[in-house]
């Protein structure tokens, strides 16, 4: 991944500002929440949820159809296409949501069916839990030790030889085979196995911790069917009619149901976005950068005629505008022959950050501009990198294209674009020359996140089968260890805040300041001097996939088992659970790991976390998994 995204502020006469805003917050947003509102009404709907997308000939004849209305219409043509394509991105992320937990349901269920204690085994099998375990065995000896032990003997400093592969294997072989297999025997056999992780167990079953560990499964189904019930998406409501018909609702209705009143109460109290949707500028060539007798930059859009906008960035980003200048003039003076393909920016994107005064939108609220740019155009070897990529791609195209025998006017324009891409390209922009960063492909940064321990590093050498080093959150902040400590305290101090609006029935909405962004950041830095030392080819991030939904099941299972029989005593309890558990904002993390190795030329790579195992451990296994996935996909 080599794209970051940079913002700056954009600042104006007030006269520009306010006809920006309208434009946004009386023309764009409330044109994307009718598309949104159309799309969930569509008859197609439940089909597109199948496919998980929208038809984009279907949101572009909508939106031809709804220039025509007066309350849409006078926006620049780049204001349509972004709000296609903000509409398509919503849903077909909403749609990915909705099917991944159709798919966990299923999965869950499933288990549920397979999961039996041992007394149920016993009566359902009518034979002897020593003849199940006996079945099991044998089933075992045909999975001998040896056939994966090689991919995960990884040794370690202060740590076990660890078996999560082969188990996780071994575990998928029994799953299949148990649903194919007919044979009784067998199947209670492997029901036991799986329930067990895959073990003999000569102890007694806890049947405690099998009904907790069953309820918990229970309650992440019943969490998912909740989500699943979710609402479609409805855009900003600038207007607040909803919320007033919700009153209207509250004030009139008696609730029937205590969901009905958590649901209620939800739509009072969530705190509506009060900005208009942002607007994106997909191609660098949308916007005009340019500098005053000052030296001060300044940035025009496609669409909005002359209105002109001045850059206000921090110091460390300042260099990338001059380079979004520096590419445009040389190709304006060069007469076009170079190719914009090579722009060091990508895209941007106009959003306004909500303010805490009042007065008018256009005054309180702040205007930035997102840009997103490929770091490789930034030195010449990365360039020619870019345009190895580039021909081979632009190449495959026009094969395909040019072995098509009627081509429409579209399909023959194309083959022109193109073409004239490939004949430009070669010429780079001028660039400073420096090396490309090579690591070692099998030394792997791993990178684990936790409750207790926010972030281990593990590094490991993969062939070699060892441990290079471990780095715990300690280490990695060093002296600034403290600031931790100082982020916890202002979580709770946030929490106790929030508690005491939801009494009140008040927003409870608090942002926290910097000092996360920040602790990001050091760590960040930290884990990319750690890859650097060891000259690590990559460094492996995990995908945080359902970690809110394995802790809330967790701590409510956990609930239940304290207090049996009362939910208030449960609630109570679970409360003061979370609150002593360590939060953290796992997303901005792993953005700032991108970002800063984004910029030194560090591939980064998503796998899937262990969930059993030491924090260490967890950490090594990542980088040894995102190995055999690499060699996986090689054979």
């Amino acid at each position: 991944m080599s794209v970051i995204t940079i913002q700056c502020r954009l600042v104006a006469e007030e006269d520009i500002l306010r006809q920006l805003w309208e434009l946004m917050a009386e023309k764009n947003t409330p044109l994307i929440n009718e598309l949104l509102a159309q799309v969930g009404k569509h008859p197609d709907f439940e089909t597109w949820l199948e496919k998980g997308k929208i038809s984009t000939k279907f949101l572009k004849t909508l939106v031809n159809s709804l220039k025509s209305q007066e309350r849409f219409a006078g926006q620049p043509g780049r204001f349509y296409t972004s709000a296609i394509a903000l509409v398509d991105y919503v849903y077909k992320s909403w749609f990915a949501l909705q099917k991944r937990r159709k798919r966990q349901i299923e999965g869950k269920e499933r288990w549920l069916t397979i999961l039996k204690s041992d007394l149920q085994l016993e009566q359902e099998s009518q034979c002897s839990l020593n003849a199940i375990r006996t079945k099991a065995t044998e089933i075992l000896t045909q999975f001998p030790p040896q056939s994966e032990q090689n991919n995960n003997q990884i040794k370690g400093k202060k740590t076990k030889k660890s078996t999560n592969s082969k188990k996780s294997s071994l575990f998928k072989i029994f799953l299949t085979t148990y649903e194919e297999i007919q044979d009784p025997l067998t199947r209670y056999a492997l029901a036991y196995l799986l329930k067990n992780n895959c073990k003999i167990s000569e102890l007694d079953e806890d049947t405690e911790e099998f009904t907790r560990n069953r309820r918990k499964k229970e309650i992440e189904i019943e969490r998912l069917k909740d989500q699943l019930q979710s609402r479609i998406p409805k855009g900003r409501d600038f207007t607040r009619e909803e919320w007033l018909e919700t009153l209207e609702i509250v004030t009139v209705n008696v609730p029937q149901t205590e969901k009905e009143v958590k649901a209620w109460q939800a739509a009072l109290l969530r705190r509506t976005a009060d900005v208009p949707f942002p607007v994106a500028y997909e191609s660098n060539e949308d916007m005009t950068w340019l500098k005053n007798e000052k030296n001060r930059l300044f940035v025009q859009f496609n669409g909005l005629g002359k209105l002109t906008f001045e850059i206000y960035c921090d110091k460390r980003h300042l260099h990338y505008f001059q380079r979004f200048l520096e590419d445009q003039e040389i190709k304006r003076n060069s007469k076009n022959q170079y190719s914009s393909s090579l722009f060091t920016l990508r895209s941007g994107r106009l959003a306004w950050l909500s303010g805490e005064q009042k007065g008018e939108p256009w005054k309180v609220n702040q205007l930035n501009l997102y840009c997103a740019l490929d770091t490789r155009m930034l030195t010449n070897e990365g360039t020619q990198q870019v345009i190895e990529e580039k021909v081979t791609k632009i190449n495959k195209i026009l094969v395909k294209q040019k072995q098509k025998d009627d081509l429409n006017p579209q399909q023959q324009a194309s083959i022109t674009r193109h073409q004239s891409t490939l004949d430009r390209i070669h010429n780079p922009f001028p660039r400073p020359s420096k090396p490309n960063y090579h690591g070692q492909p099998s030394i792997l940064v791993g990178v684990s996140f936790g409750l207790e321990k926010p972030v281990t590093v593990a590094v490991v050498d993969v062939v070699k089968g060892e441990v290079l080093a471990y780095r715990g959150v300690k280490q990695l902040l060093g002296k600034n260890y403290n600031l931790l400590n100082r982020q916890r305290q202002q979580q709770q101090r946030l929490s106790h805040k929030r508690h005491i609006a939801q009494k009140q029935n008040a927003p409870n909405s608090f942002g926290e300041s910097e000092l996360g962004q920040y602790v990001d950041r050091l760590l960040a830095d930290a884990i990319i001097a750690i890859a650097k030392n060891y000259q690590a080819g990559s460094i492996v991030l995990p995908k945080l996939r359902d970690i809110r939904e394995i802790i809330q099941s967790e701590i409510q299972a956990k609930a239940e088992k304290k207090c049996p029989g009362y939910k208030e005593a449960q609630q109570k309890y679970a409360k003061e659970y979370r609150m002593s558990v360590h939060r953290w904002s796992y997303g901005r993390l792993i953005e700032s790991i991108q970002s800063q190795a984004a910029k030194v030329g560090i591939y980064t790579e998503i796998v899937t976390q262990p969930i059993r195992g030491s924090p260490q451990e967890k950490a090594r296994d990542l980088a040894v998994f995102a190995y055999q996935e690499r060699q996986a996909v090689l054979i």
